[in-house]
């Protein structure tokens, strides 16, 4: 069985051998050896061929004699096949030796139809390239001269035309490589070149804007021109629109700029001509970079960066000078940087496609007018200087009017001139108040003296004073008030010339101007013009003389007013009464001065009587009184008449507007009368007053007697009878009570209207009795300090008693 398996496995193997790659058999061989029957596999292999052997031989026994019939032919064929040989050859000889001039003439042909067709391809190849490099050729040309946009233009006619016709060589490969380098190259020279065009602009705002600025005045001077011509056949009037002549569409043209080419221009041929924008800065850089973008379709990309750089110039346009408020010249730099920026965005805007657009330009005048307005704002708020605040405004006008030209709004520049106003009117009333202090500090408080008729035209022409008596009084003579009156005269007029200067061209109605006007003058009347006033009345060392001529000053000014009422409706061609119109205050103002000045008149007197008083050296216990009127009375009296005499002889007495020192001497009599009687009565009941003997009293007596002899002696002529002496009534009541010990007759006819006492109150005559009688008692004491009183002393002792006693029920009777 064993065997059987082995000799099955033997003949798989050798059929394995037979079938199999000789590469892949040594596996196999290595399974023979692997077992124990390598030695009967062998004897297998050997049998095997020896049987494939057999078979061969059969084979060939078969084959052998088709073979040996083959070679007998071929040995046969082989003597015709050299004969073959040789006549090839001799006829290939022939033909080699016939057909060789007919090669040469061939070869020759063949060389003629190459160079031919060569020369065919050759004209047609450069029929296509000449335009290539024709084309290259100016564009190379292009590029040189730095006509960047025909080059581009140029280039990509190249490209797109040019070189796919060509075909492909190595220098269009080396153009088409070239290309995107040379578009590259001139975007950035392109660009290099806004670059420079923007620096540009910004050197030359300042420039342009003047120029734009001075167009804009040559304008407006005209329009002045046109409409003084027509208000001279109708009259005068206030222009109702500065800028009637300068109003434009926004979407239009406007009298400054063509829509075109957004450039100043003058239209007058006869006058210089103001060079414009282009002029000053070649904008063919801008529209030379706008065309390239375009075309290399990055036109975003170069607005954008157009309008960022522009609005950071603005930014810095917009940027004031830290000391632009201290001259007129850095507020007129800075304002033509502005108009300068926008003269040139304006021109931008009418010669481009959309590189800038209504929009942006309008986004960047809001932020410019803001920033403007908050500038001006802040420095001429440190402007002291009218004049510099004055030609400002007309610089801001103008400053307005030039971009209102060109279509920006203006309304808001305008607005603020109106807030200006009122820091130009407290700037004006603080250089009118030093005009005024300076005025008072050096008058004289005298009447003018008037030498010649020319002075008095003079003054006349100042200040408009009439008088009939004083005109026919011959020369020399004097006018009533002094220097100050005809010099406040002018500045008040002055003053209205200023504000009406600062009114003008501000698109204000003649009713608003006159208002303003008016209201400004109030405010310098009652405040400036009256403070001054009144300093100059209380300051010191003034004289009650120079207080009279304030008086007589200030009613003069007062009657002026309607003057300047008149003044300020012819200037500002409004009616003074039109309805609503402001009233001048300067009635009240003179008025309030002048009751100022009597006052002060009046408590000069007041203070001088104290100042006498104060050398008041009584002996209240003095045995009797003596017969001359005190020292310090007798030289107060002398003072009064001294004083009263200068009320007196003021000059133009016997004109009709001066009687009022009269009645301001009347007055200032008759209080301090009133003021001496009063002192004079707390001088005898003053507490520090314990005793008052009769012979002092006489002397008090004799004093006030002094006074009225005064009083009665008339110092002010215009009263009427005794009037004065009504001053001193309740000190004689009091006194004569006391020295004529009437007490019977005052307690009986108290409270009656015809009692002759009756201006003594009863605490008056209770505190002086009290006082006589400590004095008396006093008195008997020294002389009998042990002994009784004598009978009549102690009689007149009783008498005081009962007279204090009934007079404490008169009044406890009173309060009740």
């Amino acid at each position: 069985m064993a065997s059987a398996e082995t000799a099955a496995e033997h003949e798989r193997i050798l059929r394995e051998i037979e079938s199999t790659d000789t590469n892949c058999i040594g596996p196999t061989l290595r399974s023979v050896y692997d077992g124990q029957e390598h030695g009967l596999f062998m004897d297998k292999l050997e049998g095997r061929i020896r049987n494939h052997d057999r078979e061969i031989e059969k084979m060939c026994n078969h084959h052998f004699q088709g073979f040996v019939d083959s070679i007998t032919e071929l040995l046969k064929v082989r003597g015709e096949a050299q004969k073959l040989k040789c006549q090839v050859t001799e006829t290939n000889q022939k033909l080699q030796n016939d057909g060789k001039e007919l090669l040469t003439s061939m070869d020759e042909l063949r060389q003629c139809r190459l160079q031919q067709r060569n020369i065919a391809t050759t004209i047609d190849k450069l029929t296509h390239c000449l335009p290539v490099l024709e084309m290259y050729s100016k564009l190379q040309e292009q590029m040189r001269a730095k006509r960047y946009y025909p080059a581009l233009r140029t280039l990509e006619q190249l490209e797109e035309s040019c070189l796919p016709q060509a075909g492909s060589y190595r220098f269009c490969s080396i153009m088409s490589e070239n290309i995107p380098h040379l578009r590259t190259h001139i975007r950035d020279v392109s660009m290099s070149d806004l670059k420079d065009f923007l620096e540009s602009i910004r050197k030359h705002s300042d420039k342009i804007g003047e120029t734009a600025m001075k167009q804009a005045q040559v304008q407006i001077a005209r329009d002045n021109a046109v409409t003084s011509q027509q208000r001279s056949a109708g009259g005068r009037r206030i222009r109702k629109e500065a800028c009637s002549g300068t109003e434009v569409d926004r979407t239009g043209s406007n009298p400054f700029s063509e829509k075109d080419s957004g450039i100043l221009h003058v239209e007058d041929e006869e006058e210089d001509e103001i060079p414009g924008a282009q002029d000053l800065v070649d904008f063919s850089p801008v529209y030379r970079c706008l065309h390239i973008y375009t075309v290399l379709g990055a036109r975003d990309t170069f607005e954008n960066y157009y309008r960022k750089q522009r609005r950071k110039q603005a930014r810095l346009v917009l940027q004031p000078h830290s000391n632009m408020h201290e001259t007129l010249e850095g507020y007129r730099r800075y304002f033509n940087q502005i108009v300068g920026f926008f003269v040139v965005e304006d021109h931008v805007l009418h010669t481009t496609q959309g590189l800038v657009n209504r929009a942006y330009v309008e986004e960047l005048w809001e932020l410019a007018l803001s920033k403007t307005i908050a500038a001006l704002r802040t420095h001429s708020s440190y402007c002291t200087d009218p004049d510099l605040i004055l030609d400002l405004k007309n610089l801001i006008v103008l400053f307005a009017d030039t971009l209102q030209g060109y279509g920006f709004p203006v309304n808001q520049l305008f607005d603020m001139l109106l807030e200006m106003r009122d820091q130009y009117g407290e700037v004006l009333l603080k250089k009118w108040n030093q005009s005024f202090r300076q005025i008072l500090d050096q008058d004289n408080y005298s009447p003018i003296p008037v030498a010649s008729p020319e002075d008095y035209q003079r003054i006349a022409g100042q200040f408009p004073f009439q008088d009939p008596e004083l005109d026919k009084m011959p020369f020399p003579k004097k006018l009533p008030f002094s220097e100050f009156v005809p010099k406040v005269y002018s500045q008040l007029k002055e003053f209205i010339y200023a504000c009406l200067k600062y009114s003008e061209d501000l698109h204000l109605s003649s009713t608003e101007i006159d208002d303003m006007i008016r209201k400004s003058t109030n405010l310098l009347l009652t405040r400036t013009l009256s403070h001054c006033l009144q300093y100059a009345i209380k300051k010191k060392n003034v004289g009650l003389a120079e207080l009279v001529q304030i008086i007589i000053n200030t009613t003069h000014l007062e009657q002026s007013c309607h003057y300047l009422e008149e003044f300020i409706s012819n200037i500002t061609n409004v009616p003074p009464d039109t309805i609503n119109a402001t009233k001048l205050y300067g009635t009240s103002t003179f008025k309030d001065a002048r009751h100022a000045a009597e006052e002060e008149i009046y408590t000069n007197l007041n203070q001088k009587i104290d100042q006498f008083l104060q050398l008041a050296d009584y002996d209240w216990t003095a045995a009797q009184g003596g017969g001359q009127a005190s020292d310090y009375l007798s030289d107060l009296i002398a003072f009064l008449c001294s004083t009263f005499a200068v009320f007196t002889h003021l000059p133009g007495n016997a004109i009709e507007h001066a009687t009022l020192p009269g009645k301001v001497a009347q007055t200032a009599c008759m209080s301090a009368c009133k003021h001496l009687s009063t002192s004079l009565l707390q001088l005898l009941l003053e507490a520090d007053v314990r005793q008052v003997s009769m012979g002092a009293l006489q002397q008090f007596n004799v004093d006030v007697k002094e006074c009225e002899r005064f009083a009665r002696a008339g110092p002010v002529p215009g009263f009427q009878g005794d009037t004065l002496l009504l001053a001193f009534i309740d000190l004689r009541q009091l006194l004569d009570l006391f020295t004529q010990w009437d007490w019977s007759t005052y307690l009986a006819d108290y409270g009656r209207p015809t009692c002759k006492y009756l201006r003594v109150n009863p605490h008056t005559a209770l505190a002086l009795l009290e006082k006589i009688s400590r004095s008396m008692k006093d008195t008997s004491r020294k002389n009998n300090m042990f002994a009784q009183f004598r009978k009549n002393e102690r009689d007149k002792q009783k008498l005081i008693d009962t007279v204090v006693k009934q007079l404490r029920n008169l009044i406890a009777t009173n309060q009740a």
